[in-house]
């Protein structure tokens, strides 16, 4: 059983559930929330549409583990919304529902399109609905019914409402994918930069170091009751007072450290965000908060957090210590790193052996180049890319079949 919290129409819920539960089920079953209509159960028909985050979703084809931290809405959400009271009346003018098994998901995804979207033509309206069926209607009073409030109400840029702040639980790329590369009318349409700006930032650009390979002095992995523990030490050739000042800085940290992404500023003590892995066929998406303690006399940072891959089921908790020391070279500083993380769900097997510790070293090896590359030059862009494990992967492959060869030519020696 897993412990998750989430909010539910606006209710707080605290509950346990297998792994395996679909959140259309635990809604119906253990909420007793069964305006939630389960009809194909692999995600076609839309009769289990709900709201996640702000977002329509399939509540059949996503499990309820994987909604711990979110917001949920199902139909029994909408009764105060105007939208919906208004999509309401007008499925009942237009006769746009017979036996209503289809309704309460249709009215969820009418009531989305109606958010976004703004003076569709019916051919466009029934695109747009194709993710929802119904076996009664013949869907021309539910077009009738959608068109009608679509046309009285304002433009949809004007009435649409802010994108949810957490991340998307649907099928990619979501509905906060980074927006097409630019057409060529809307490239004329830009004001133009002034004379000699793109020379003058390829000139900035041209000026910029290039990264130092910064390697690690220590590097230790060990298994703890509490989890993996991960021991680094390297040496920046920057001054005590430049680094710590750094790592002061927790936003500018977070840009060096590869995958994460701050949501917004950190408020006191804590900070959210979410940091990205790709190992090989494996992506996951981890979303979560943190506590951070930041001591000047210590000249000492401590995070303690926890996150989420809402999409995958995984989950993480750790804790990270990051102190630093002169070095023996003059304007140097000796950075120590101590990790100590739990991963549990199916990206569990990357916490393990040769894995975690090739991960972990080309990880902090990255970390520290970043951060020399951000003391060097201040304004040098720092890509927050994902955590990539393909060439471990290849190095690992490659070092396993190195190794049996090598066995099986000790066996064949006479």
């Amino acid at each position: 059983m897993t412990l998750i919290t989430l909010t539910v129409n606006g209710k707080p819920i605290n509950a346990e559930v297998t792994p395996r539960t679909h959140l259309a089920d635990f809604l119906r079953e253990s909420l007793l929330l069964t305006g939630t209509h389960i009809g194909c159960e692999h995600g076609i028909c839309g009769a289990c549409t709900v709201e996640i985050d702000g977002e329509i979703a399939r509540a059949c084809i996503t499990y309820a583990v994987a909604c711990d931290g979110a917001t949920v809405r199902t139909i029994e959400g909408f009764a105060d919304d105007a939208a919906m009271a208004a999509l309401r009346d007008a499925f009942r003018q237009h006769h746009a529902l017979q036996c209503g098994y289809c309704t309460p998901g249709m009215l969820i995804a009418a009531r989305d399109l109606i958010r976004r979207k703004g003076g569709l033509r019916r051919d466009q309206i029934r695109r747009e609905m194709s993710g929802n069926l119904c076996r009664c209607t013949g869907y021309m009073g539910i077009i009738d019914a959608i068109a009608a409030v679509m046309a009285a109400r304002p433009p949809a840029s004007a009435s649409a409402e802010p994108p949810a702040a957490n991340a998307w639980l649907g099928p990619a790329p979501g509905p906060r994918a980074p927006a097409a590369t630019p057409t060529a009318a809307s490239r004329l349409a830009r004001p133009a930069a002034p004379r000699g700006a793109t020379a003058v930032a390829a000139s900035r650009a041209d000026r910029r170091p290039p990264a130092r390979a910064v390697t690690l002095t220590a590097h230790r992995l060990e298994e703890r009751d509490e989890g993996t523990r991960v021991s680094q030490q390297f040496v920046l050739e920057h001054p005590p007072a430049a680094v710590w000042a750094l790592l002061s800085d927790i936003e500018g940290v977070a840009r060096c450290l590869p995958g994460l992404t701050l949501d917004g500023p950190a408020e006191g003590e804590r900070a959210a965000g979410h940091l990205e892995i790709k190992l090989g066929p494996i992506t996951a998406r981890f979303a979560g908060e943190g506590r951070l303690r930041l001591s000047a006399p210590e000249q000492r940072l401590s995070v303690e957090g926890r996150g989420v891959d809402r999409k995958g089921g995984s989950n993480v908790t750790g804790s990270l210590a990051c102190w630093i020391a002169p070095a023996a070279t003059t304007r140097a500083t000796t950075v120590n790193l101590d990790l100590t993380y739990a991963l549990t769900g199916p990206l569990a097997q990357i916490g393990r052996g040769a894995i975690a510790r090739d991960l972990a070293r080309r990880l902090g090896e990255t970390f520290a180049q970043n951060l020399d590359r951000r003391l060097t030059d201040p304004d040098a862009a720092t890509p927050a890319r994902p955590i990539a494990g393909l060439t471990i992967l290849r190095q690992i492959l490659v070092a396993r079949l190195a190794d049996l060869a090598a066995r099986l030519r000790r066996r064949l020696r006479p």
